[in-house]
């Protein structure tokens, strides 16, 4: 049984830095396409980043690029979404979500903006942030 287990989130200040981490367990991260995605309540989810499996040149959104990036640790079968000069509009719930074998299509879907529901194959828990003074 494979489960993504997300940890981090909470209360940020603004102009901080966040972690979220990704964790596949029961499984080997590294054959899974990881993406994170954000939604607002009242709003679409938003696909921020994704990273391929087997690596490559990660994916942005336009909204995040130059704050964030995705990476993955190998060994703690974890991806991690590092994301700076947090912003009142990065409040939102975080999840991470993994596709099997997904590669350029897939992360190309997480991070379009006009992708409404990508199918992925498994969710994190998510994980609120909220980021206020």
């Amino acid at each position: 049984q494979v489960q993504l287990v997300q940890s981090g989130g909470g209360l940020m200040q603004p102009g901080g830095s966040l972690r979220l981490s990704c964790a596949t367990s029961g499984a080997d991260v590294d054959v899974y396409a990881i993406g994170w995605f954000r939604q607002v309540p009242g709003k679409p989810r938003e696909g921020i980043s994704c990273i391929m499996s087997g690596g490559g040149s990660p994916y942005y959104a336009d909204s995040v690029k130059g704050r964030a990036t995705i990476s993955r640790d190998s060994a703690k079968h974890t991806v991690y979404l590092t994301l700076k000069s947090l912003k009142p509009e990065d409040t939102a719930d975080y999840s991470c979500a993994a596709d099997l074998g997904g590669g350029p299509r897939w992360c190309s879907g997480v991070v379009e903006p006009t992708t409404l529901n990508i199918r992925a194959d498994y969710w994190g828990q998510g994980a609120q942030v909220v980021v206020s003074s």
